[in-house]
């Protein structure tokens, strides 16, 4: 019978073989074997129950031999402290996404000062945008949007689970919002040129509709920025995620839309530009 640390050994050595990352294998191995980091320091040299083992490999398999991603196969991902369900009906959050959440609620704290606004994020996906900064920040009052039905019933078991007041609307971007005023739009559209190649662990297991964005990837952002002075009120705030090597393109388009707008771009953690922030009539 094989100890914790034989097993895990053997599995991270399959996942170097197959060019596959070693971590994926300790992730696995953590959630299957249902211990905490410290506690399988504690429990290496001991004998791992058949059980936990058998489950372990043949997560594993589905890893190494069908390429589902590590998050859809435990089926969920802890997103800003919260976990989130993860399915293969929309993107799997991401962390940099989390970046995006802590800026928008820095922005929000200095130019709307804490008062009750409204946001819409267009595009939700799984809903770790709009549930996030709910949580984060219950004054705001959050709408999202999605054109397909089986994200916002992901999306909304997500604000279920975490009891997240979130208004859910199924429709095109803006289509849906029509008739109504929000304070910020928040947005992470699909940015994918539509000719780019996509790694096949993504491109097999998540939603092309989430991942394209038109020959240039900045379909979805002409289509927010064009629309979106029809759903803001006189003083607003726009924030996207977007591809790091699209941020001047991006901030021509705000600012033929918005030129009297503050327009800056943030970098992530890895110093790649990240996330645009358009800032109207402060």
């Amino acid at each position: 019978m094989p100890t914790y640390k034989q097993v895990l050994s053997k599995a991270k050595q399959a996942t170097r073989k197959h060019d596959k990352e070693a971590s994926a294998a300790e992730l696995l191995f953590l959630n299957f074997s249902g211990l905490e980091p410290t506690q399988l320091y504690l429990k290496y040299e001991e004998i791992m129950p058949k059980e936990s083992e058998i489950k372990f490999l043949e997560a594993l398999g589905l890893y190494l031999g069908k390429n589902i991603p590590v998050q859809q196969i435990i089926g969920h991902v802890y997103f800003y402290g919260h976990k989130f369900s993860v399915k293969n009906t929309a993107l799997i959050p991401r962390f940099e996404t989390e970046e995006l959440v802590a800026n928008i609620l820095i922005a929000y704290d200095e130019y709307f000062q804490g008062r009750p606004v409204r946001l819409v994020d267009i595009g939700t996906g799984s809903g770790c945008l709009a549930v996030t900064i709910k949580k984060e920040e219950p004054s705001i009052e959050v709408v999202a949007t999605d054109i397909s039905d089986e994200a916002l019933t992901l999306a909304k078991e997500n604000a279920d689970n975490l009891g997240a007041k979130v208004q859910f609307i199924s429709g095109d971007m803006l289509k849906p919002l029509i008739g109504q005023k929000f304070d910020i739009i928040v947005s992470n559209p699909p940015y994918i040129p539509n000719n780019e190649k996509v790694d096949s662990i993504i491109y097999d297991n998540e939603p092309h509709i989430a991942l394209f964005g038109g020959e240039d990837g900045l379909d979805f952002y002409r289509e927010i920025l064009q629309g979106a002075k029809s759903i803001l009120n006189e003083k607003a705030v726009i924030a996207f995620e977007h591809a790091y090597d699209k941020s001047s393109l991006l901030q021509e388009i705000a600012r033929e839309n918005f030129p009297k707008a503050k327009i800056y771009t943030l970098k992530d953690m890895q110093k790649l530009d990240r996330m645009t922030f358009i800032i109207i009539g402060f």
